[in-house]
């Protein structure tokens, strides 16, 4: 059995993230999704959160399980029982970074590949970082967001706004 992990923080999932998920799940016949608690981020949503909006997105996907982690990538994929990581590229500016990283877990876990996806070119300018700035001015998010996340996403901005 092929155990695929898809990691990544997915504050928050975009459409871009949800397109290599089902293209994921399509492929292997497991699939980790692994949203990262990163300590030096300070993410709009919580972990928690973040969970619960990728499994009500995947729920249709039955080979597609949410989990959360911290530490070290490659020690996740070993606890999942997987050998493959899954990347999304958007650009060529991405590719620098993750091939960086697929060789740097390369040589921490040399069982273990790194494939790439390119991502759908409907979504390929898409960013959780572009999304929060958008909602942070109220504005229109249903080409970069589910309907649902969408609105999770502006009454959060909205709160942050009106905190300052």
């Amino acid at each position: 059995m092929t155990v695929a992990v898809y990691p990544g923080s997915f504050d928050p999932v975009t459409l871009g993230h949800m397109d290599i998920i089902e293209r994921t799940a399509r492929m292997m016949d497991h699939v980790v999704v692994g949203v990262l608690q990163n300590s030096s981020k300070t993410p709009l949503f919580s972990v928690e959160e973040r969970v619960e909006m990728l499994k009500k997105g995947t729920s249709f996907l039955d080979n597609v399980e949410i989990r959360a982690f911290n530490g070290l990538l490659v020690d996740f994929v070993h606890d999942c029982g997987a050998n493959v990581i899954v990347r999304g590229l958007r650009a060529i500016t991405d590719f620098e970074y993750e091939l960086q990283m697929a060789h740097t877990n390369r040589v921490m876990a040399p069982d273990i590949d790194t494939i790439f996806l390119t991502t759908n070119l409907n979504y390929s300018y898409v960013s959780s970082t572009i999304v929060k700035e958008i909602a942070s001015f109220d504005g229109n998010l249903e080409a970069f967001l589910h309907p649902d996340i969408a609105d999770m996403v502006k009454r959060k901005a909205r709160k942050g706004i009106d905190r300052k």
